[in-house]
């Protein structure tokens, strides 16, 4: 492949599975470089702090520290749940995580292979997107506001006015009277971004002005902007623009 690896990291407790793991996918026709393993969610959250991964694949049920929680207190973006358990709190915790997909144990080789190839495909589609709409001289991400498809634009409106709190594309659906899935393909192809995309971009242009034009701290920033936490901001910041808040901040 032409493009640079994508990173990934396993966070799993039972040694034998966590093995057949790093041995059986077929990482390198994946895209994906396998950076590190961890046993624990403690030491997991050690390891993704570190690294910074791309994906991170983790249980739920962990020593030291559950995977969900984990997850919450580190900049993760992409993530892949294998567990053993289908408890519905898990699950609705996963989702407002963001968590790609949850695969029950035991996870079939192949299954697991495929999902991590369709998410590898939608990061680099997300970082081609994102490169079309950056514009590195204004600092900020161009985001069409006024669109000619109705529905599309209450969509975008309905985003504009609550970006600054924890809203999803259930809740824009349901404003807009359109199942999920048909919001996510319509959305796409009026804007040229998904749904994630343009509030990720949404949120950050905002981040962007209160670093230029308040005293709040990253913490306050993140939180005025609508992000989950500083980790996961400052990560999508550093993605997004190629430096740190702090750093730009310090350079502007």
């Amino acid at each position: 492949m032409n493009a640079a690896p994508l990173t990934a990291v396993i966070v799993e407790d039972e040694q034998i599975f966590l093995k057949e793991l790093v041995l059986s996918i077929d990482w390198d026709k994946l895209g994906i470089s396998l950076i590190g393993t961890a046993d624990d969610g403690v030491k997991g959250e050690e390891l993704i702090k570190a690294t910074e991964p791309d994906i991170v694949i983790t249980d739920i049920r962990l020593p030291g520290k559950n995977g969900l929680e984990m997850l919450s207190d580190c900049p993760v973006l992409n993530a892949v749940i294998l567990s053993g358990h289908t408890d519905f709190e898990y699950t609705k915790m996963a989702i407002r995580l963001g968590v790609f997909d949850y695969l029950k144990k035991p996870v079939d080789d192949d299954e697991l292979e495929e999902t991590l190839g369709r998410l590898a495909d939608r990061i680099r589609e997300e970082n081609k997107d994102l490169e079309m709409h950056k514009n590195p001289d204004k600092m900020e991400i161009e985001l069409p506001t006024t669109v000619q498809n109705h529905t599309v634009q209450l969509a975008i409106n309905t985003m504009m006015e609550n970006c600054t709190r924890q809203i999803g594309l259930a809740d824009v659906a349901e404003t807009v009277r359109l199942s999920e899935s048909r919001l996510s393909t319509l959305f796409k192809e009026v804007t040229g971004l998904n749904f994630l995309q343009y509030m990720n971009a949404l949120r950050m242009n905002r981040a962007v002005y209160l670093l230029k034009h308040s005293n709040l701290n990253i913490s306050e920033i993140a939180t005025n902007s609508g992000f989950p936490t500083p980790g996961y901001f400052t990560k999508l910041f550093k993605r997004y623009f190629n430096t740190t808040p702090t750093q730009f901040r310090d350079g502007s």
